[in-house]
């Protein structure tokens, strides 16, 4: 399965539920091979996992190139789940990105501009079906800022870009933060907390879509 984390806004928190949702993954299904692929020119995913101290619990490679869709097929075979960290805004890498994933987790943050630009996301993601029909897309909310009518708004506002939101949401937490400049997720540090059981509901939900 090939989940592609991918907003061309920037600053919606990509990375942050790549990893976090890559470490649900293996602890999911132990045993099972996870593999992060960072497409983000700027490295982000990598350089998250430069900062920690021991190796991550699952596989990270950097491939920035447009031709990830073809190159991909044959690495995925050695894995049983591939996490793609999106690029912001590079409109043929992210083709790419989509057309080589089977479902896209589209993040977007209570920010009337984060839902304006998503729309851009939903054009590429429509466009891509015309060659794979059966590519599947959802929103996800992130960084949900709690108990505020803005967080609790966000999906009647995507209504309109006729995408299905997950119902599992994810808040505005410090501790997503902190673990991200040590190299870390939110499992590494509390694994019992509730930033941790917001991406294991989330997980549970994309794997059901």
């Amino acid at each position: 399965m090939i989940l592609g984390i991918l907003n061309q806004k920037g600053g919606v928190g990509k990375t942050t539920l790549s990893v976090n949702i890559a470490h649900e993954l293996t602890r999911k299904n132990p045993g099972a091979k996870v593999l992060v692929v960072d497409s983000d020119p700027q490295q982000s995913s990598l350089s998250w996992s430069e900062v920690r101290e021991k190796s991550p619990p699952f596989d990270i490679i950097g491939f920035a190139k447009k031709s990830l869709h073809r190159d991909l097929p044959p690495i995925a075979l050695n894995y049983d789940f591939i996490v793609i960290d999106g690029p912001p805004r590079v409109t043929e890498l992210a083709r790419s990105c989509i057309m080589a994933s089977d479902i896209i987790i589209i993040p977007c943050t209570p920010s009337p501009y984060d839902i304006w630009a998503s729309s851009e996301t939903v054009a590429l993601i429509s466009e891509s079906r015309i060659y794979k029909e059966k590519l599947k897309s959802v929103f996800a909310i992130n960084r949900k800022i709690i108990n505020t009518a803005i967080g609790r708004d966000v999906p009647e506002a995507l209504e309109d870009l006729k995408t299905p939101v997950l119902k599992s949401h994810v808040s505005q937490r410090v501790i997503f933060a902190e673990s991200a400049a040590s190299g870390m997720t939110v499992f590494d540090m509390e694994p019992e907390g509730k930033a941790a059981q917001e991406i294991v509901s989330l997980v549970n939900e994309i794997l059901i879509f």
